[in-house]
C-alpha cells in the first residue's frame, strides 16, 4: 500500500508565500522605526534619517548603483545627500519600505526634485501627473518652466497645450506679465495660440509691456511686428491699435498699423506681405477639437446632430443640435465660429447657413447664399469663407460663392472652369485649389485653382 501511494506522489512540491515579500517590507519598516539593524544615515542639512542598505539598494536605483559598485559611499555609516529637501528624502526613504507616498500641492516639486535625483521613475512619473491634472491659467507658465528644468517632456508639452489653449485667460496671470522677452516673442509667433481674434494677442502684449513701461517700451515694435495685424479688424485697427499711446509715439509702430491698414484697403498688396502675418491662428476654439456636423443616419435621413471630439480626454458629447437637419453640409471655421453651410435637408438642397458659437454652445442664422447646393468644397482664405461647385438637385455646379463675416454677404465670383461636385478644396500660398469630385456623369482627375 505504501509503496503504491509513493508511486502516485510527486518527487518535487512547490511551495510559496505569496505575499511574503509584502510583509517582509512591512516587518523591515517597523524594525526601522524602531532603530533597530540600522546601517546607514542619510543626512541632509541638520536631519539625519536611518536606514538599510540592503533596503536602499532594492528600491532605489541611485542607491542600488551606490552600494553594489564599490562606491566609497558603500563604506560609510552617514552618507551626505546635497541638495535635497528633508522632508521629501523623508517620504521617499519611506517610500522605499512601503511603496507609498503623499503627493499634495505643498511637497509635489520637492518630491519629483528629489525622485529625479534618486532615478525613481514611477514616482517622478506621478507627480508629473499630479502637476499636469491641476494646471490652470493662473499656474501653467511656472508648471512649464519647471518641466522644462526637470526635462520631463510630457509634462512640459501638456503645460505648453494648457498654454496655447487658454492663452487669453494665462494673460491676465501674474505669471504672463513676468515672462521674459524671449519667451513672450515665442508665444506670439505661435500658431496654436487659442484666440478668437488676433485683436486679444494685441492686448495680451500691451499688457505685458505696461507691467515695467520703462523697461519694456523700447521692445514694443519688435513685439508689434510678430502680431498678425492683418487679421485685426479694420475698426480696430483704427481704434484701438493707432490710437494707443505708446503707438502713436513710435514711428516702426505706425509704419506696422499702416501695413496692416493697407491689406485691408490695398488686396493687390497682400501678396508682399510676409505669410505669417496673415495666417490664421490654428488653435481656435473650435479646433483642437473634432466636431462631427449633420450627416445621415443608417435609415438615411439627414440629421441636424452636432457632436463633439476632446482627443486630450477622449470623449464624444452632443453639442446644440442645428436648426436645421443637413447631410453632405459644407463647414468652415471663421474667428472661433463653426459655420454650417447649406446641405441636404432629405427633401431639397439647401441655401441656408447657421454659425455656432461654442462659447454660449448656440446656433444664428446668417444670409444665405445665392445658390442651394450640398456636397460642395468649402475653405476659408483671410477671413473669407469659399464654397466651390456642389449640387443643387439638378446637376453639379461650377460657381464659386465668398462670403464676408463682417458684412454678412454673399458673393459670386469667378466660375472654376468645369462642374464639380464632391471634390477636394485646399488652400496653398493664397491659391484654392479644386481636384477631383464629379459631374454627374463622370469622375474628374483634374486639378483647378484660382487666385
Amino acid at each position: 500500500m505504501g509503496d503504491v501511494l509513493c508511486e502516485e506522489l510527486e518527487d518535487l512540491v512547490h511551495f510559496s508565500v505569496h505575499d511574503l515579500p509584502a510583509r517582509g517590507y512591512v516587518v523591515m519598516e517597523e524594525i526601522r522605526r524602531q532603530g533597530k539593524l540600522c546601517d546607514v544615515t542619510l543626512k541632509v542639512g541638520d536631519h539625519k534619517f536611518s536606514a538599510h542598505r540592503i533596503v536602499l539598494a532594492a528600491s532605489i536605483p541611485y542607491f542600488h548603483a551606490m552600494f553594489t559598485n564599490d562606491m566609497v559611499e558603500c563604506k560609510q555609516d552617514e552618507i551626505l545627500m546635497q541638495g535635497m529637501d528633508p522632508s521629501a528624502l523623508e517620504a521617499l526613504i519611506n517610500f522605499a519600505y512601503s511603496g507609498h507616498v503623499a503627493i499634495d500641492q505643498q511637497n509635489v516639486q520637492a518630491l519629483l526634485i528629489g525622485s529625479s535625483f534618486l532615478q525613481l521613475q514611477n514616482v517622478k512619473d506621478a507627480c508629473c501627473s499630479f502637476l499636469q491634472e491641476r494646471l490652470h491659467p493662473k499656474n501653467c507658465l511656472g508648471v512649464r518652466q519647471f518641466a522644462e528644468t526637470m526635462m520631463c517632456t510630457t509634462l512640459y508639452d501638456s503645460a505648453n497645450s494648457f498654454l496655447h489653449q487658454h492663452f487669453v485667460e494665462v494673460s491676465l496671470s501674474e505669471e504672463f506679465v513676468s515672462l521674459r522677452t524671449e519667451e513672450l516673442m515665442e508665444l506670439v509667433i505661435c500658431d496654436e495660440l487659442n484666440v478668437r481674434a488676433e485683436e486679444q494677442v494685441f492686448e495680451a502684449v500691451l499688457t505685458w509691456v505696461h507691467h515695467d513701461r520703462d523697461l519694456r517700451e523700447s521692445l514694443l515694435p519688435e513685439l508689434l511686428s510678430k502680431i498678425r495685424l492683418p487679421l485685426c479688424r479694420p475698426q480696430f485697427l483704427s481704434d484701438r491699435v493707432q490710437q494707443d499711446e505708446l503707438v502713436r509715439c513710435c514711428h516702426k509702430c505706425r509704419d506696422l498699423v499702416d501695413e496692416a491698414k493697407d491689406f485691408h484697403l490695398m488686396p493687390e498688396r497682400r501678396p508682399h506681405l510676409p505669410i505669417f502675418k496673415t495666417r490664421q491662428r490654428s488653435c481656435t476654439s473650435i479646433t483642437g477639437l473634432i466636431y462631427a456636423v449633420g450627416g445621415l443616419n443608417s435609415s438615411g435621413d439627414s440629421l441636424n446632430v452636432v457632436e463633439v471630439f476632446d482627443p486630450i480626454a477622449n470623449f464624444w458629447e452632443r453639442c446644440q443640435p442645428m436648426r436645421t437637419a443637413r447631410s453632405r453640409v459644407g463647414v468652415a471655421v471663421v474667428n472661433g465660429l463653426l459655420y454650417a453651410i447649406g446641405g441636404y435637408d432629405g427633401q431639397s438642397r439647401l441655401s441656408t447657413v447657421e454659425v455656432y458659437n461654442p462659447e454660449t454652445d448656440s446656433w444664428t442664422r446668417v444670409s444665405s447664399m445665392n445658390s442651394q447646393r450640398s456636397a460642395m468644397g468649402t475653405v476659408v482664405v483671410d477671413g473669407h469663407i469659399y464654397v466651390c461647385g456642389g449640387y443643387d438637385g439638378k446637376s453639379s455646379l461650377n460657381s464659386v460663392e465668398c462670403y464676408s463675416p463682417e458684412t454678412d454677404r454673399w458673393m459670386l465670383v469667378t466660375e472654376m472652369s468645369a462642374s464639380r461636385s464632391a471634390a477636394g478644396v485646399t488652400v496653398f500660398d493664397g491659391r484654392i485649389f479644386v481636384s477631383g469630385g464629379h459631374d454627374g456623369l463622370q469622375i474628374f482627375n483634374t486639378v483647378g485653382y484660382t487666385h
